[in-house]
């Protein structure tokens, strides 16, 4: 009997939803499928820890009064009677402001108050009706590593605006820097409106706060001194508001010269500084670094009473007679060493320097010689310079050749006719003489042009501006050398499967110079434990004298010349030691106007600190490997690599670019990123070829190699096309480079092969602590003499120069 066959269900049977049987189940089978589980919204609010209405208006109460505490303590611990008095830097954006005449009208206000001056000039003024103490400093406006130093260390920086539509170039250099170095607690103050008729003045006063509003938004509140109210105001303002946060100022000691003394003691001395201490305590086992001259050892503290108490008019306000005391005296088995690097340089030795003798002699090669010309008695040099002096040099080689013939003519008649002609000419040359000077001019501006143009620079700034623009446009791509065989070339270049994930070992073939630096097991946990650290010493608002060991004597004496304000900043531990440090580096639109290539001798200012460096530039990407950048294009933002000293951060940054004539442009702003030797930063280099013959997946390519062995040698390198086709070399094709090659689609007649190699590149040891100082902002003249910004300072009532700015060095133009 045949059996019936089974039915089997067809692929196209209708297939239902399973029935929900969740919500059909029992409390008590839920109960047992938790298995003891409590839902959320069962738990009760202690178990989720919330707070009732009451509750939360406490504890929002708390968190506003513990701010508040906080702000004021920040407050009084700056301008009253035990602590440091607020101290504010003058910077006036133009020449034609008078700073003087500001501090003589904020220091006459109040009547009661007590105004004193230190040896550096810094003025003091102790208020009793604020019950609050201010020093006000006024750097040289002509140089901008004062202002900076003194904007480092101040709490308030008041700005002077000019009755202007626009600021002068030297103006926004100052501003940006300011701004992008560190901007303490800012007010605003116009100071050459006092003349102006009253709408005038309101409408220039609007100009001014528009101008604010763009620069500082949000604070564009203009003050004027033009009375005691207003001035009473300023002073008021400047107690009251709000100290903004600094980390690298905040977070270690820092002084400004009250006075400096200098003992010396052989080839170095010691420096001694008055002044209070600021931010946090100083320890004289530590180390402290001057801006511009280096680190350096301290030997002793001492404590003197404070020369600027907070009193009432007609008490003493001088310094007494006491002796100062000791507070600490350097230990030899505790105190930081001056060591920076773990070997020492083995060329130092052989360095050889030229002599000061013949440092002046070139100096003196280079200097122009005056130029003389004889004039009319009573003639400006702004005449003398139009009097054309070539019919003179032509009428003097006349009468020379003149001369000379008739000393070999064979004739030379002399009768008594000629004899009286003689006595008449010699009388009229003597009363041309009466009438005549000789007046010593400058040369004139365009003249002698070639003898200062350098044909050979010039042409060298073009090939730079070439270079950078083919990079720009086929970006590290390369032509294959033909004189030299490319796995010579490349032999230290390698391939990667991919960029982002292919491993690379940091410590593999470091150079000699890794030797030598510093590194931390973790930077970041080294550092929050560091700022943990109880630290000892003279305690802030103090007054004291840090006798600071080993100076050079030409450092206090460039000081001395320079009249600039004397700032130093202790050290945290390591501090000191050489590492790598990474910086993120955005361009600045005022002076970045042309490409900068990797390794150019740039100057840093890192917080605190002022070198010039070669860096390399690198792409700000994540992963661990990086990009290496042959250009910082402007528009961009690139992390520099270079080796410094350790610094914590956060730490602003400003870059700048140094001319031929010394000059600088601003060219860079940014921050410390870390400070790793293991960031790894590949420099692409990319091959090109283009297809000869195409057939479906395969093709021969040409031009990307010229040998037969160079082919083989770069055979496992994966290839790419520009329009995103992989592929790999196959085999050679006879002896001049032509290869076949297979890929993962069919080519296009157009696109081009590429072939990548990555090589790690490592910064240069090209760390110079000493940066040079820049020319002056302003070069102007009066009278027909140059004259420097400093002497509006001498005179409180000194009318400001007509005939000033001829030139702007830092100009980016």
């Amino acid at each position: 009997m045949a059996m019936a066959a089974k039915h089997r269900a067809s692929a196209l049977k209708q297939q239902n939803k399973k029935h929900k049987v969740l919500g059909h189940r029992t409390k008590g089978q839920l109960t047992k499928a938790n298995k003891g589980r409590v839902a959320i919204s069962a738990q009760s609010r202690r178990a989720k820890k919330e707070m009732s209405r009451e509750q939360r208006k406490n504890q929002m109460k708390q968190i506003r009064s513990q701010k508040r505490e906080e702000t004021m303590s920040q407050k009084r611990a700056v301008g009253t009677a035990n602590n440091p008095p607020f101290l504010v830097t003058i910077v006036p954006l133009s020449l034609d402001i008078n700073p003087r005449k500001v501090i003589s009208a904020l220091t006459s206000c109040d009547p009661e108050a007590t105004t004193t001056t230190s040896a550096q000039g810094i003025v003091h003024l102790s208020s009793m009706r604020y019950k609050q103490r201010f020093s006000f400093i006024i750097p040289p406006v002509n140089d901008l590593y004062a202002i900076l130093d003194s904007v480092k260390v101040s709490n308030t920086l008041m700005l002077l605006w000019p009755a202007r539509d626009e600021l002068e170039d030297a103006a926004e250099l100052v501003l940006s820097s300011i701004m992008a170095q560190a901007l303490p607690s800012t007010i605003h103050v116009a100071a050459s409106m006092d003349d102006m008729a009253h709408k005038r003045k309101m409408q220039m006063r609007q100009r001014v706060v528009k101008e604010i509003e763009s620069k500082f938004p949000g604070n564009a509140k203009l003050f004027t001194v033009e009375n005691d109210q207003e001035a009473m105001l300023v002073l008021r303002h400047i107690g009251s508001q709000k100290q903004r946060p600094i980390f690298f100022k905040d977070n270690r000691p820092h002084m400004m010269a009250e006075k400096v003394e200098f003992e010396e003691k052989g080839p170095t001395g010691t420096l001694k500084v008055y002044g209070y201490v600021r931010g946090q305590p100083l320890s004289v086992n530590g180390l402290v670094h001057v801006p511009g001259w280096g680190d350096f050892q301290m030997s002793h503290t001492y404590l003197l009473e404070d020369p600027h108490p907070l009193e009432r008019r007609g008490k003493s306000a001088t310094m007494t007679n006491d002796e100062p005391q000791l507070i600490e005296e350097a230990d030899p088995e505790s105190q930081e060493t001056l060591v920076s690097t773990n070997e020492v340089d083995p060329m130092e030795g052989e360095q050889t320097w030229p002599t000061q003798e013949e440092l002046e002699e070139a100096e003196e090669n280079v200097k122009p010689k005056p130029r003389t010309k004889r004039v009319p008695k009573g003639t400006s040099e702004y005449q003398a310079a139009w009097i054309l002096d070539s019919e003179e040099d032509d009428n003097g080689e006349d009468e020379d050749e003149i001369d000379s013939q008739m000393d070999n003519s064979e004739f030379a008649p002399v009768d008594a006719m000629s004899q009286d002609g003689c006595e008449q000419e010699e009388e009229e040359e003597e009363e041309d003489e009466e009438e005549y000077e000789t007046m010593t001019l400058p040369d004139p501006e365009g003249a002698n042009y070639d003898d200062k143009y350098d044909y050979k620079e010039d042409m060298d700034a073009l090939e730079k501006l070439r270079a950078a623009r083919d990079d720009a446009e086929f970006p590290d791509e390369i032509d294959t050398p033909k004189d030299i065989p490319s796995r010579i070339r490349f032999q230290k270049y390698r391939g990667l499967q991919s960029f982002r994930t292919s491993a690379w070992d940091a410590d593999e073939n470091l150079p000699v110079d890794y030797s030598r630096i510093f590194q931390f097991k973790n930077f970041f946990h080294s550092k929050k434990r560091i700022m943990k650290e109880e630290r000892e010493g003279a305690l802030p608002g103090w007054y004291i004298i840090v006798h600071i060991q080993d100076v050079p004597r030409h450092l206090y004496d460039s000081q001395v010349t320079s009249q600039a304000p004397l700032v130093i900043f202790g050290l945290l531990p390591h501090e000191q030691k050489m590492s790598v440090m990474n910086i993120v580096i955005k361009s600045h639109s005022l002076g970045h106007y042309r490409p900068i290539k990797s390794k150019e001798r740039l100057i840093f200012h890192v917080g605190f600190r002022r070198f010039a460096n070669s860096p390399i530039f690198s792409e700000h990407s994540t992963g661990n490997k990086h990009k290496f950048a042959r250009y910082f294009h402007p528009g961009t933002t690139v992390v520099a690599s270079m080796f410094a000293p350790i610094t914590f951060p956060p730490v602003s940054v400003l870059m700048f670019r140094e001319r031929p004539d010394g000059a600088q442009d601003l060219v860079g702003t940014g921050s410390l990123y870390d400070m790793n030797p293991k960031r790894i930063v590949v420099k692409r280099v990319v091959l090109s070829g283009f297809p000869f013959k195409i057939n479906r997946k395969s093709a021969v390519i040409r031009h990307m190699f010229f040998n037969r062995e160079d082919i083989l040698w770069f055979k496992p390198v994966e290839l790419r096309t520009k329009w995103g086709r992989r592929g790999h070399i196959k085999e050679a094709l006879g002896t001049h480079g032509h290869m076949k090659c297979y890929f993962d689609g069919q080519l296009k007649a157009q696109d081009t092969i590429l072939l990548n190699l990555y090589k790690r590149m490592f910064p240069k040891w090209t760390f110079d602590p000493h940066a040079a100082r820049p020319p002056p902002l302003y070069t102007f003249r009066t009278s027909g003499k140059a004259a420097d910004s400093s002497d509006d300072e001498n005179e409180e009532n000194q009318p400001a120069k007509k005939a000033r700015v001829v030139q702007f060095h830092n100009s980016g133009l």
